[in-house]
This record gives structure tokens, sequence and C-alpha cells, in this order.
């Protein structure tokens, strides 16, 4: 707690001292708290914040009766980010910390028993024309409910099919490029290599290295307000538009379980290490206020199963198998949004020992000043093949500074 005391007090420090000396605007709600442009417009600095509270009640479900009641409160996400250009507008960069329990958990001797704060640490240079080349930790070119920020979301929170199979993020280059088929047609290619262990690994690469190819089509032209990447149809598109992605990632000897995140596979004479492969096809539909997104993906592994140097099973396995997610809204006039969500998750079963899971979600979403300020709720019931169903309710206030 000391720590972030000292950095928020550090961050107001810094902007008081350079006031006298730059151009500062504070902008209107929901775009950032501060924007600092210097003098000689060869650097700016847009400080936001944003926060989630969240309410979870869920029980479980047996021969029709609901038992082991919970409840719970949390400060789900608590962020700082600040982003800008230095020198020139074609280098940019973005931080973004993580300040909740949930954003910072997960200290061990892999990240220097050290809190992980860091969420984005990222440089963008766009070096030629179309081109740009990413350098630094942020999120990977992969599903795109992960890429979509946790606070553009048509839901309380992402699909399980995300919590199962995403690749989140990694520290490493990627180099992105876009290019136009016709008038309207647009293409974007990604390709990233990166560490393959994870955000704030400080130990080094422990097993191979993480490719990611990535490339999406705009068949109608971009979307309002890059909406291919924000849940609902705030922008009530007039045209019709859409987006497909698909990705391949490999991640050559990873030791963790689930690619890039999960726990790692330690053996008797250190980590073991097997090839990854994770695939993915997403798609975004939007217009006049009605939206649609979908989800596949997929997990395979050479050798899931991990073994001794004796050939012995050490009981961590590679959570392999596939998910689907569907989702759909519509965004009424008066801001209200009712949206619907169908989960389908089959990890293999002689693997992994988990069964066949289904959830089922019905949201409403009251948009106050869009994304940046909303108050979200829903319900979702969940069947599993493995253990008793559950039944959850969430509510969420978003407030993004």
């Amino acid at each position: 707690m000391n720590n972030i005391k000292l950095l928020l007090s550090s961050i107001l420090l810094f902007s008081f001292c350079i006031a006298q000396a730059q151009e500062i605007e504070a902008p209107k709600f929901g775009k950032g708290i501060l924007n600092i442009k210097g003098k000689d417009s060869t650097w700016s600095m847009n400080v936001s914040a944003r926060m989630q509270f969240l309410g979870i009640s869920q029980w479980e479900s047996e021969d029709g009766n609901l038992i082991n009641p919970e409840a719970n409160f949390l400060i789900r996400r608590a962020r700082l980010k600040l982003k800008g250009f230095a020198f020139s507008p074609k280098l940019q960069y973005k931080v973004e910390l993580g300040l909740s329990n949930r954003d910072i958990g997960g200290a061990s001797q892999f990240t220097n028993n050290a809190p992980r704060y860091i969420l984005d640490a990222v440089l963008k240079w766009n070096f030629h024309k179309n081109f740009t080349l990413w350098l630094g930790q942020t999120k990977l070119p992969g599903n795109r409910e992960r890429v979509i920020s946790s606070g553009d979301l048509s839901l309380v929170d992402r699909s399980l099919v995300n919590s199962r199979f995403n690749i989140d993020r990694d520290m490493g280059i990627q180099l992105r490029h876009h290019f136009k088929l016709s008038k309207n047609f647009i293409v974007r290619e990604m390709l990233s290599i990166s560490q393959g262990e994870g955000r704030n690994v400080t130990t080094g690469n422990l097993g191979g290295h993480q490719y990611t190819g990535r490339i999406e089509m705009l068949p109608f032209g971009n979307f309002q307000g890059k909406g291919d990447y924000v849940g609902s149809d705030l922008k009530r598109e007039e045209d019709f538009k859409a987006a497909i992605g698909v990705t391949y990632d490999f991640n050559n000897n990873a030791v963790k379980n689930r690619s890039n995140l999960g726990s790692y596979m330690e053996t008797d004479i250190g980590f073991y290490e097997t090839n990854i492969n994770t695939f993915f096809v997403d798609a975004m539909i939007k217009y006049k206020g009605f939206s649609f997104m979908g989800e596949y993906a997929d997990r395979d592994a050479k050798d899931p199963i991990a073994k001794n140097s004796d050939g012995t099973e050490t009981g961590d396995v590679v959570q392999i198998g596939s998910g689907f997610n569907l989702q759909a809204g519509y965004l009424f006039k008066n801001n209200y949004e009712v949206t619907g969500r169908y989960t389908h998750i089959d990890l293999d079963k002689n693997i992994t020992g988990k069964g066949l899971e289904q959830q089922y979600t019905l949201g409403v979403s009251k948009f106050i000043v869009g994304h940046k300020l909303k108050i979200q709720t829903d319900v979702s019931y969940l069947s599993k093949e493995s253990s008793n169903n559950q039944l959850m309710y969430r509510l969420q206030f978003d407030i993004h500074f």
C-alpha cells in the first residue's frame, strides 16, 4: 500500500512541477484527468484512471435446490493509465498500472516476489507508412474479447472461453500493418514474438519463445470510434459493419499449463516443456444499436501430461480442449442495453479430468456516459458435467476518468 501511495504522489508532484513550463488542459469527463503537452509540441501525456466496484452472489444447484450461498464485494479493478507521444506523434507510448489486489496478485519467485503492478508498458513506433512496431509488455494479438478493454465490455466480465484459453499479456515485440483491398475493405496483419511466460516475469526465458500471428478483415470499412474493439453499439452504426479475425499462437517449449498463463509445470529435474498451440476465430458485427460477437478457441499440446525423469506423471497437465462463445445485444434509445451470451467449454476430459461446461448469461446495462460511467448487472447459469451446477448474480459500477 505504501508503494501505491508513493507512486500516486510522485505522479501528482511531477504534474505540478511541470505545470509552469507546459500547456495543461483538463479534459471533459471520460477523456482523462489531465492532458499535458510540451510547449514545443515534442511530447504529450494523458493521465486517466478507472475503477470497477463489483458485487457477486452465487449458489450451487443440487437436485433442483440452491445450496452453499456465497456473497462477495470487490474492487474488481483499479487502474492508472498514462499515454501520449514522445519526440514525434509517430512514437507513442502507453503505461497502465493495476492497483487492486486482483490486478497485482500472483507474486512469486518468477516475478522477484514483487506485486505485478505493470499491466502495459509499451512503445509504438510508426516507422514507415502503415507499419508500426510495438516494443514492451502489452496484450498479445489474441482473441477479440481479451483485447477489448475490461472497461468496454457489454457484460460485467469476459466469458469462460476467455478465462480458459486467452493468451493475455507478455513481454516482446509486435509488428502491425494494414492495407485496403478496395475502397472499404480493410485488412490488418499482426505478428508477435514474446517471452512466453506472461507479464512481469523477471527470471528470463525458462522454455522457448511464443510466436503469434493474427489477421483481421473489415469488409465494410472501419467501425466508428474503433467499435470493433468496443462492446455494445454505442455509436449506433448507420451502415452494417463487420470484422473477422483469425489468430494462431505457438508457444515453443512452454512451461505453463495454459501456454503463457496458469501454473508452472515442475518436475524432479526442473520444468516440464511442451509445445502448445492455440487457435482463435472471432467476429464482431454492429448495426443500428445491434451488436454481435462470436469466438471459437482451440488448444492442444505435443505432450500435455507432465512427467518426471523416470516417466512418472507429476499431476500437471496442459489445459487442452476447445470452446465457443456467442453474444448478442441491443442498445435502446434510452441507453439501456439487453445482452445475452451462450458459452460452451469442452476440455479434454481424459487429460484434464474436467467435463463439458455450458453457461447462459443475461445482462442489462445502463450507459450514463457511454462506457465511462455505467451500471451493469447480469445473471448466469453454469451447467457442469463434473460437479454441481451454479447460479451467479453480479452487479457492477464502472467509472472512468
